[in-house]
């Protein structure tokens, strides 16, 4: 029975979900279902590296229960576990940031870190035909998934959807505060039309904080998806191969 006991311990998963909102954190087994308490703190105002790692490091012992691998979804561009870019974070300080490395050698354990959207499509799709994901929240979050497989990330959010404005700038919280739910859904819809028109999804699958404001009449093939929902995400993320921008980083000795 001890033995068994220590390799049920030994597969657990730290989940962790950087936000422009909040951090949250849960761990999970191997098959992702919930070992302790979905818990989260809200992202510093200045959120640095330093800050962010400082509240990581408050919030893993709330969960009290034991974890060998760390999963880790971040509001931005990341290659090899490093962070390219963190628009909705910290302005000009998350170039080239080995917050991989950094939480390995925080924690003496494995850890895998991609996009945040990414990290969430793993939880949430079918697993069959050519699946989209967004998150509406601080920004906006893309994945796109093929058969399951998570393909390589691309800020789309970055592309223009008018002459001054990108798609964070037009369906972020910010533009939801100036501008109202209605208007923001007809945004939402316009969006959906682009998409539906230039990628041809079998399934699109819309999350994130401000998804519960969404009043469309959407298509069958559109779901509406909870944070919880990707949950599940942060321990598939585990059973995927390294391949495009999954990437494992170990702790330095």
């Amino acid at each position: 029975m001890p033995v068994k006991q220590k390799k049920e311990v030994s597969s657990n998963v730290l989940s962790i979900d950087i936000g422009g909102t909040s951090i949250k954190a849960c761990i999970l087994s191997q098959d992702g279902e919930l070992i302790s308490e979905f818990k989260k703190i809200p992202t510093p105002k200045d959120s640095t590296p330093e800050a962010v790692i400082a509240v990581i490091k408050e919030l893993v012992p709330s969960l009290e229960a034991e974890f060998s691998k760390i999963s880790i979804g971040f509001p931005g561009y990341v290659k090899c576990g490093k962070v390219q870019t963190a628009p909705n974070l910290a302005k000009n300080k998350w170039t080239n940031i080995d917050l991989a490395q950094q939480v390995s050698n925080l924690f003496g354990k494995p850890v895998r870190l991609i996009n945040d959207a990414d990290q969430q499509a793993l939880g949430i799709v079918s697993g069959k035909g050519f699946e989209i994901v967004f998150t509406v929240g601080t920004g906006f979050g893309t994945a796109m998934v093929f058969d399951g497989e998570l393909l390589p990330h691309f800020e789309l959010a970055h592309l223009p959807v008018t002459k001054t404005k990108d798609y964070d700038d037009y369906i972020g919280t910010k533009a939801l505060d100036k501008i109202g739910k209605k208007d923001w859904n007809e945004r939402l819809e316009r969006i959906i039309e682009i998409y539906k028109t230039v990628f041809n999804y079998d399934t699109l699958y819309i999350g994130g904080g401000n998804s519960k404001h969404i009043t469309l009449d959407l298509d069958h093939n559109i779901q509406l998806v909870t944070n919880k929902d990707g949950i599940k995400g942060g321990a598939k993320l585990w059973q995927v191969a390294e391949k495009y921008h999954v990437y494992t980083v170990h702790p330095q000795k």
